[in-house]
This record gives C-alpha cells, sequence and structure tokens, in this order.
C-alpha cells in the first residue's frame, strides 16, 4: 500500500458540508482501473476523482473520474473539485498569466478560470436531440408527473448523457419523488427542472443576482439515486435553455434543497457563446489515503 495525498472537497458551496461533496486523490499513479473503482465505490460519494499526469502538452493533470457504479468521461463537479484541490497543492498552471487552467479527461481537453471567488469550466460541445415519446412517457411515469408538466424535452449529450425536462413550475421539481428503481430499469439519468418567477424580457435583461433556475438530478443507473448538485448536467441545461430562450444568458441555478444542501451553479455564455459554469469550492478533509 501507498500513502497518496488526499482532498474531501466540497463543490457549489462557499459553505462547508452544504454543496456536493467529491474525493480527490491527487496522485493516482500506477494505480489500476479496479483499484481506482473498489475505492470510489467504498467512498460511496457521487464521484471520486484520480490526478494523473497529463498526456497531450498543453494540459496541466489528467483527471479520471469514477461514480460508484463506473468511470464517466466528463462531469462537472468533478472538475471544479479537482481543479480546486490541484491549486490548493501547489500545482501551477503552464498558463499562469492568462489565469487559466486546461485539465485532461476522456471528454478531451476542458478549460478552467478563476472567477473571482469561483471557478469555472468551459462546458464542452453539447449534441441534443428530442427524446422519443415513449422514453418520455415511461420516465414521467416514473417521476409521477402529468403530461401537462412537462413543457419541453431535450436528450442531452456532453459525455454524460442526460435526460432533460423543463417542468411548469419550481414547486414541482421540489415535490418529485420518483421510482428510482424504474428509473435504474429505463437506464436513463434525468435532470429536471424550472424556473424561479417571470421569464418575460424585463427578466431576461437581469443580472446574475439570484436562483433564477430549481434544478434536481436522478441518476440511479449509474448509482446515485439523487445528485446533491451537478456540473455536467448544468451546463447542458444551460446550452440548451439559453439558446431557445427559456433563460437569460447570466444566471444562477439552485440545487440540492431536497437533499439538506444549498448548491449555488453560476452560468454565464460569453460574447463568444461560450457557455461557462462556476461555483465556489472548500476543503473540508486533507490529508492521505493508503492505495495499492
Amino acid at each position: 500500500m501507498t500513502q497518496r495525498p488526499f482532498r474531501q472537497v466540497d463543490v457549489f458551496t462557499g459553505v462547508p458540508y452544504r454543496g456536493n461533496p467529491l474525493a480527490v486523490v491527487l496522485d493516482g499513479a500506477g494505480l489500476s482501473d479496479e483499484a481506482m473503482q473498489r475505492f470510489a465505490h467504498w467512498t460511496n460519494l457521487s464521484e471520486t476523482t484520480f490526478v494523473l499526469p497529463p498526456t497531450q502538452p498543453t494540459a496541466d493533470y489528467r483527471v479520471r473520474i469514477f461514480t460508484p457504479g463506473g468511470e464517466l468521461p466528463f462531469a462537472g463537479h468533478p472538475t471544479l473539485g479537482t481543479c480546486h484541490a490541484w491549486l490548493e497543492a501547489g500545482g501551477t498552471p503552464r498558463a499562469s498569466a492568462g489565469g487559466t487552467i486546461v485539465q485532461e479527461c476522456e471528454v478531451g481537453l476542458v478549460t478552467l478560470r478563476r472567477d473571482g471567488a469561483r471557478l469555472a469550466f468551459g462546458a464542452p460541445p453539447l449534441k441534443r436531440s428530442a427524446p422519443s415519446p415513449v422514453l418520455l412517457a415511461q420516465v414521467a411515469r416514473a417521476l409521477g408527473l402529468r403530461a401537462q408538466q412537462v413543457q419541453a424535452a431535450q436528450l442531452l449529450d456532453n459525455g454524460p448523457v442526460w435526460l432533460g425536462l423543463l417542468l411548469d413550475h419550481p414547486q414541482t421539481v421540489l415535490e418529485l419523488r420518483p421510482d428510482h428503481a424504474a428509473l435504474k430499469h429505463l437506464g436513463v439519468k434525468v435532470g429536471v427542472a424550472a424556473p424561479n418567477g417571470d421569464r418575460g424580457a424585463a427578466s431576461m435583461a437581469r443580472t446574475c443576482a439570484s436562483e433564477d433556475l430549481e434544478v434536481r438530478a436522478f441518476a440511479a443507473p449509474i448509482g446515485v439515486p439523487e445528485d446533491p448538485v451537478t456540473g455536467s448536467l448544468n451546463a447542458s441545461l444551460a446550452q440548451w435553455l439559453i439558446a431557445d430562450g427559456h433563460l437569460p444568458p447570466c444566471y444562477v441555478a439552485a440545487q440540492g434543497a431536497c437533499l439538506g444542501r444549498a448548491g449555488r451553479v453560476h452560468i454565464e455564455r460569453d460574447e463568444a457563446g461560450q457557455v461557462w459554469v462556476g461555483g465556489e469550492t472548500v476543503t473540508c478533509i486533507a490529508g492521505s489515503v493508503e492505495l495499492a
């Protein structure tokens, strides 16, 4: 067994234990896939990451991301949390003068930037399509939704694949009691969201000052019935909902209330059309772990 530096970071919050926790092994060199998966299953967190030397010349580090049930090509809160832990442990970005960090993961290179007290990642390219009516009806039934409560739906793919549902009211989102066994059987991860308040022309011009969107994420197929705060889902929701005029180019999403959390995801689409997904991060545990 080898002692390896370790952090447990809370993501999308500046207050410890109010966001989404992430386990970060800062030296994953030499670990087998099986060892990584076994440790991720043991932590029982929604994600555990392992930092490795980059293979791409422009990357600052490489990361592998595991849920209790398998590996992900990309995920948002592990991207922010791993970057936080890497910087805190003394990592120095190659492009330090520009204030950006480049993470290598299975989906490719992901750029991060420092945004005041927050870190933000550039959302990867999104592929989206309309779900089949059969799948939509099955998922609605598993969530206990009536057809008229679903305002819009899209299959969203930015590495992870989510079925995104835009619902009629934030209270509808908060009152859902999903059948997680049914969602696991369907093999689909589902993200639900609803805007808070009026989204008319006046509100579209507002700055990012309050919680504009209520979000929940159900991921039973990968062993996570409900994820507290989800970066990949919020990234793809933002790309979809901003493009289709449901939300302004700058807003804040709230997630985690039903799990006793208070996650806040800061969204901004810049003039070039790039969507940035940001949040505060805080270290809760620092030390080492023994892994073979």
